[in-house]
């Protein structure tokens, strides 16, 4: 009777993985706007506890790539796409490494309009969060998400112009919730890296000047929920995605790559244990 007992809460999470799973679309890979073609690593079916889910989102107003495939940004070639996959496997595998995490080897692309899809996700990010689109439908969704327990890191994004964009889309998901710097003390980034030391992290067309528009100083940003847990995670004047995508490039310097992973690592632990 007491394995009996012992076993019924074990059964009762398969059940539940394997529901989650079973709702979950079918991968697809799309065309990115740096990258066309890529291979499927051998394992990319396996059923992981964690994937690197990367939010596809609508054009916003600096979106040069508008014009592909119509102008259809569910069909890739749109702004969601910079650095993907690249950046993305890249730092899947560093996860896999660093922690015991069991993680997924492709990303699985999603978007909000997609029913309740996003909901199997304890992990969402998204690039260039100061030119995007998104829409008041897809902002209620998205604060559902994360009043449920998701994590969303918004990154790559630099300047006045394009803080006032993010800021105001941001307004459509919690109206009622300030962006706040996250003090170095909080546990964000303690989980796994002390991180006490943050500097700016360039993308790679701008490591000559250091910084992109008129970004010129980095800030680590958040929204909290009401019991102190951060639901979204800002890296506002750099970008962390670009120094995923190249961080096997020795000319890429390496103290940029070392800092996005590590940062990286710990908001994967945080969105997984708090």
């Amino acid at each position: 009777m007491a394995i009996r007992k012992a076993l019924w809460p074990l059964g009762c999470g398969l059940v539940l993985i394997s529901a989650m799973y079973a709702f979950q679309r079918p991968f697809r890979q799309y065309r990115g706007v740096e990258y066309r073609r890529f291979e499927l690593p051998p394992d990319w079916q396996e059923k992981t506890e964690w994937a690197f889910a990367r939010l596809m989102f609508p054009p916003g107003w600096n979106d040069g790539y508008r014009g592909r495939f119509d102008g259809d940004w569910r069909l890739g070639l749109s702004l969601w796409t910079q650095d993907y996959p690249r950046a993305d496997r890249h730092f899947s595998q560093a996860v896999r490494r660093l922690t015991r995490i069991h993680v997924r080897s492709v990303e699985p692309p999603i978007s909000l309009e997609d029913g309740d899809d996003v909901f199997n996700w304890p992990w969402l990010y998204a690039v260039q969060v100061g030119e995007w689109g998104l829409t008041p439908e897809q902002a209620k969704v998205l604060r559902e998400y994360l009043l449920r327990g998701g994590f969303f890191v918004a990154d790559d994004f630099h300047g006045t112009v394009e803080w006032e964009v993010f800021e105001k889309s941001m307004k459509l998901v919690f109206p009622d919730r300030p962006i706040v710097e996250i003090e170095t003390s909080d546990p964000i980034f303690h989980t796994v890296y002390d991180l006490n030391d943050r500097y700016q992290v360039p993308g790679a067309e701008h490591l000559r000047l250091g910084y992109k528009n008129d970004g010129r100083v980095p800030h680590w940003r958040g929204i909290f929920d009401d019991k102190g847990r951060i639901m979204v995670a800002i890296s506002f004047n750099s970008d962390i995605g670009d120094a995923w995508e190249w961080a096997d490039e020795p000319e890429y310097p390496a103290r940029f790559s070392d800092l996005a992973i590590r940062l990286g690592v710990n908001y994967v632990v945080y969105a997984m244990t708090h």
